[in-house]
């Protein structure tokens, strides 16, 4: 099969290890656009192989289906991306990488003390939290969701 007749489902499927099912599903989803050749089959750019592994790992690091279109969706899609354009939607996600490697980080050494989620359940509650007053910064964990004791 040459590359300008594009890559049938199932050979897609077989160099990224995804079941037909779940390409099915990402293309329902956005993340990647076939067309359809004259007998009606899906046809895939060889430049999906790369964008359904970028939807594998995202999705291993808790990336959301939305977050990673709206990833993919500064790639263009007119064309194969380019090196450069990759290189650009890695700046990016680096940063949300590392906005998650710090909160995992604050999780970590954080969660057997205060998390700021306004319970006062806790003794040490009264001291960390009096009258409730991480409260005002929103709901849930406040601290481990970023916000920092006053």
């Amino acid at each position: 099969m040459t590359t300008s007749h594009g890559l049938s489902i199932g050979a897609l499927a077989d160099r990224t290890g995804l079941a037909v099912s779940a390409i099915r599903y990402y293309e329902s989803q956005g993340l990647i656009s076939p067309w359809r050749n004259a007998g009606g089959q899906r046809r895939f750019l060889r430049a999906d192989i790369r964008r359904l592994s970028f939807v594998m790992i995202a999705q291993q690091f808790g990336f959301s289906l939305p977050e990673v279109r709206a990833l993919l969706d500064q790639l263009p899609g007119s064309r194969a991306p380019t090196p450069a354009d990759w290189r650009r939607l890695s700046t990016g996600f680096r940063n949300r990488l590392d906005q998650r490697i710090e909160a995992l980080q604050n999780l970590r050494d954080n969660l057997d003390g205060c998390i700021g989620c306004g319970c006062l359940s806790l003794p040490k509650c009264k001291l960390y939290n009096p009258d409730d007053r991480v409260r005002s910064k929103g709901r849930g964990p406040r601290y481990l969701m970023g916000d920092r004791p006053e």
